[in-house]
């Protein structure tokens, strides 16, 4: 769906920009019908070697991680619409490479909000979203039903559902805007009235000293935006009252969308006029997103995968407490070692787990410090941007 968005994008609304190739692990003869399906390629190679920048857009860890390695090593620069490998390799990635997260999705938006605050001279102190509707364990024939009404898989529609996504989003924007947690799990309020939750977080954050993401369930109101909680100096308070915004000293900043596809062409834009990362997991993470059992598991049950799936849950935490946890976004065809707990974090120590790239970076991450991001000279990039996407 991100592909097919962007793609139609560009085509009709960018002219200093066309998509080369387009990379998917499908048969190609399956995807007759897909726009530009001249472009499509089986081949890593063939896409790397037709273009300037890559938006790797798969939804895998595993297979994005090693796509954005392989860009890397071209020298090409990343745009993702992937939380889900940002919070689980993208810390690493960011220090190889010019790695940033796409405006579009929330944590994007996000980050696009906050520049906007700050340019204004706001204070952030609250990174906020807004979660349509939760439900910690919801029923595969449930899932099935909303996944084929919206027209996405559901694996998408559980960890949409289940939490996971949210938490993961939350993360990247904490680890990439400095911000943190109060609790594990975050605090997803119940909310009736925006400006009177946003407030109530704020003042968490205030009592912590330091910015918090978290997120609201809205009743009665619309959902589906990014909100900033801010402060503001002093004597701008009769001119942003004014203004209607309130009389603070909390006020509320919301972005009331997301339109995912439709918003990543201004990222990429950004990227080849030779601005710098939007939003990526820094280089040095202080949150992370566990997995936590949906239900009791014995010894030896296997595990298809974490995210979206019914055994699993991601919540947000800090890494300093659980140094041992397994990333959620790690497990894919592994085995319990040991039995587990509803409620229970998984470790290292309770699955096996097979070889693969990602899991050597998670494990390389925890035994040495992660570099700095290396700069992009954007001064390289020939007049017209060359655009390709992996999939």
């Amino acid at each position: 769906m991100i592909a097919r968005g962007f793609i139609r994008l560009i085509k009709q609304h960018y002219q200093d920009m066309e998509i080369s190739r387009v990379l998917t692990r499908r048969p190609l003869a399956t995807l007759t019908d897909f726009p530009l399906a001249e472009r499509l390629t089986n081949s890593l190679d063939e896409l790397i070697d037709h273009c300037d920048l890559l938006v790797e857009c798969s939804g895998d860890v595993f297979h994005g991680t090693e796509v954005i390695e392989r860009a890397f090593q071209a020298g090409l620069p990343v745009v993702t619409v992937n939380a889900e490998l940002q919070v689980t390799t993208g810390s690493y990635l960011a220090g190889k490479g010019f790695l940033t997260e796409a405006e579009g999705d929330q944590p994007g938006s996000l980050a696009a909000l906050h520049e906007d605050a700050l340019q204004m001279g706001f204070q952030p102190l609250v990174y906020g979203n807004m979660k349509g509707y939760l439900n910690h364990d919801p029923s595969p024939e449930d899932m099935a039903y909303w996944a084929n009404r919206q027209g996405i898989s559901i694996d998408q529609t559980t960890s949409f559902t289940d939490g996971t996504k949210v938490q993961i989003e939350q993360v990247i924007v904490g680890n990439g805007l400095g911000a943190t947690i109060t609790r594990q799990g975050l605090e997803g309020l119940a909310s009736t009235n925006l400006d009177d939750s946003a407030s109530l977080l704020g003042m968490m954050a205030e009592r912590l000293g330091q910015p918090i993401v978290d997120y609201v369930v809205p009743s009665g109101y619309a959902a589906g935006g990014v909100f900033l909680v801010c402060r503001h100096d002093a004597e701008q308070a009769p001119a942003i009252e004014y203004f209607k915004l309130g009389c603070g000293p909390y006020y509320t900043l919301v972005r009331p969308f997301h339109l995912c596809s439709l918003e990543v062409g201004k990222t990429v834009r950004r990227v080849l006029a030779g601005g710098g990362v939007l939003l990526n997991n820094s280089t040095a993470p202080t949150l992370g997103v566990a997995a936590i059992a949906k239900r009791a598991m014995k010894s030896g049950e296997l595990i298809e995968r974490g995210i979206g799936g019914f055994q699993f849950r991601g919540e947000a935490i800090k890494l300093d407490q659980h140094p041992n946890h397994v990333p959620i976004g790690l497990l894919r065809k592994t085995a319990l070692r040991r039995a587990v707990e509803p409620g229970q974090i998984i470790t290292f120590d309770d699955i096996d787990i097979l070889p693969s790239r990602a899991l050597d970076i998670v494990m390389e991450q925890r035994r040495a410090p992660v570099k700095s991001t290396p700069e992009w000279d954007a001064s390289l990039l020939p007049p017209m941007g060359m655009v390709a996407i992996g999939g």
